[in-house]
């Protein structure tokens, strides 16, 4: 068993949250920063299950990133400087440490987090710049046209990726889910 605290809620209580806790996070640290879009909303779109993570696109004023939130013990061991206790004397941190991530046969990194009300977290940063965007549309179009080209490249290369394939199908095709417009 590991030290990681977990979100135990119902996935709308969750978006919920995250909406929440996101907003907040912006105007507490971002809201006088010239570097990201003050127009955007926080959004959480792309929402889903796998494995024992619950996934999903996260559009803020500052970045758009995928995020991880774990349904049960994932079973990665906190680095130091990570457990509840120590984060809950440390400042809010925007990215925490990269760490691996085995996830649908596939491996990937990602950075973990802490909040306290959404407890431990990963993050992975797709786009880390907000500003040259006009909408948020604009910003996921520019994620699809990533995923485009990485299928593209896949398919090139005669290659089988679960867990692109997922990411690609979900992320590509995705709907809003929940938006909080920031005032």
């Amino acid at each position: 068993m590991s030290d990681w605290q977990l979100f135990d809620t119902d996935d709308e209580t969750l978006i919920t949250h995250v909406t929440e806790a996101f907003t907040q996070l912006y105007r507490t640290y971002f809201i006088h920063e010239l570097l990201v879009n003050h127009q955007f909303p926080v959004e959480v779109r792309a929402f889903r299950h796998t494995d024992i993570w619950r996934i999903f696109l996260l559009l803020t004023p500052w970045t758009l990133a995928r995020v991880f939130i774990p349904e049960k013990d994932p079973e990665i061991e906190i680095p130091p400087g990570w457990t509840v206790a120590e984060r809950s004397q440390a400042p809010i941190t925007v990215i925490g440490p990269a760490i691996p991530l085995a996830i649908l046969g596939g491996r990937e990194r990602a950075h973990l987090n802490y909040h306290p009300v959404l407890g431990h977290y990963l993050i992975q940063p797709l786009i880390q710049s907000m500003e040259s965007f006009a909408t948020p549309e604009d910003a996921f179009k520019a994620w699809n046209e990533v995923i485009t080209t990485r299928n593209k490249v896949i398919e090139q290369q005669q290659k089988k990726c679960e867990w692109q394939q997922e990411v690609s199908r979900r992320e590509f095709f995705a709907t809003l889910r929940r938006r909080t417009v920031l005032t």
